[in-house]
C-alpha cells in the first residue's frame, strides 16, 4: 500500500500558497485537513530519553511535523538536561540554533522568572505574566526567521502556564477561505513593522534593533513552505495602513481569540517539550513556587526538521 501524499510533498509538487493557483491550494487543504489530529493527545509521543531517540520515537515525532508542524514528547528520564534537550533537536534535523542576546553560551535560553539587570527582567517571558499569541523571532530580519524551536519544560509553575498552539498552516486556511484578499494583504513586504528597540543597558544611547519590516506569510525558498511572522501586541507595531490589511488583522485576532477546535491547549509538566516550526502560541499567566520556580529551556533554530520521506538518509 502506498503512504499517502503529506501536505509537506504537495507544496513542494506545486505552490499552494500562490493565489492564482487555486487547484493546487485546494488539493493541498484537502490533504491537510484530512491530517490534522483532532485531540491535542494526538499529537504526544512518550519517549524513553531526549538524548537517545529509538527509530520508532523518531518516526513518530517527525509524523506529527509533517502532519501539524509540531509535535508534543513525554520524556522519562533528563528531565534537566540542556544538552539532551540540544540533541534531540538534531536527531529530528534542527541544527541551526539561533544566538540570540539572552540565550546562554550552549544557545539555550531559561525561560524562568528574573529581576534581572542584563534585559530578561524587562521582557514578558521572564514574567509570570501571560503572553499573547505570537511566532518567535518576530522582530528578526527575514534572512534569520525562526524556523523551528523546541521548548522543554524542566519544571513547571505551582498553577497555571498553559500554552495555547496553533498550527499556521490552518490559520492560513482559514484568512484565505475568509478572502483570498486577506492573504494578498498579510503576504505584502510591509505588512508588519517592528520599530527599532533602544538599548536600555546603553540609556537609550544606542540602537539595540533596527525596525524590522516584512510580510506575515511568506513562502521558504527552497522546500515550499510556510513560515508565518506575527504577534497580537498592540504597541510597538505598525501595521501597513490600508483597509485591506485592517481587515486581515481583524480576521486574524478574530480567530486567534475564539474557541476554535483549530486550536489545541496544553500545560506541559517535567519532562514533556514541544517541537515546532514555529507554530503560534502563548502563554497564560502563572503562579509559581518560590523553591521550585517555573523553568523551560528554549531553543530556536533557522532550519526545519527533517521531512519523513527525508528522515532516514
Amino acid at each position: 500500500m502506498n503512504a499517502p501524499v503529506t501536505p509537506q510533498a504537495l507544496a513542494r509538487a506545486a505552490n499552494p500558497f500562490e493565489l492564482d493557483d487555486e487547484a493546487s491550494y485546494r488539493r493541498w487543504r484537502e490533504a491537510k485537513l484530512a491530517a490534522c489530529p483532532s485531540t491535542v493527545d494526538e499529537l504526544v509521543v512518550d519517549i524513553a530519553d531526549p538524548a537517545a531517540l529509538t527509530s520508532a520515537e523518531r518516526g513518530a515525532l517527525l509524523q506529527r511535523l509533517s502532519r501539524t508542524n509540531m509535535a508534543l514528547y513525554r520524556a522519562h528520564t533528563r528531565q534537566d538536561d540542556k544538552a539532551a534537550v540540544v540533541a534531540l533537536g538534531r536527531q529530528l534535523g534542527l541544527r541551526q540554533l539561533d544566538a540570540n542576546w539572552l540565550a546562554d553560551e550552549d544557545g539555550l535560553s531559561n525561560i524562568t522568572q528574573s529581576d534581572q539587570t542584563d534585559g530578561r527582567g524587562g521582557f514578558i517571558p521572564y514574567t509570570d505574566r501571560p503572553i499573547n499569541w505570537h511566532t518567535d523571532g518576530y522582530y528578526h530580519p527575514q534572512e534569520r526567521r525562526i524556523r523551528g524551536m523546541v521548548l522543554h519544560c524542566a519544571r513547571p509553575a505551582r498553577e497555571g502556564g498553559v500554552n495555547a498552539l496553533l498550527d499556521p498552516e490552518l490559520a492560513y486556511i482559514a484568512l484565505r477561505d475568509a478572502s483570498p484578499g486577506h492573504v494578498r494583504a498579510l503576504m505584502a513586504p510591509d505588512a508588519m513593522t517592528i520599530p527599532e528597540r533602544r538599548d536600555p543597558i546603553e540609556d537609550g544611547s544606542g540602537v539595540a534593533r533596527p525596525a524590522q519590516a516584512g510580510p506575515v506569510f511568506s513562502v521558504n525558498d527552497g522546500d515550499g513552505t510556510l513560515h508565518m511572522r506575527y504577534t497580537a501586541r498592540t504597541r510597538s507595531i505598525e501595521w501597513r495602513a490600508d483597509a485591506a490589511t485592517r481587515a486581515a488583522v481583524a480576521c486574524l485576532a478574530a480567530l486567534l481569540a475564539g474557541r476554535s477546535a483549530l486550536i489545541w491547549r496544553v500545560r506541559m509538566e517535567a519532562g514533556m517539550g514541544l517541537v515546532s516550526h514555529n507554530v503560534l502560541h502563548d502563554r497564560s499567566g502563572f503562579r509559581d513556587d518560590a523553591a521550585q520556580p517555573r523553568l523551560l529551556y528554549r531553543a530556536r533554530y533557522l532550519d526545519r526538521s527533517l521531512a519523513p520521506e527525508l528522515a532516514w538518509r
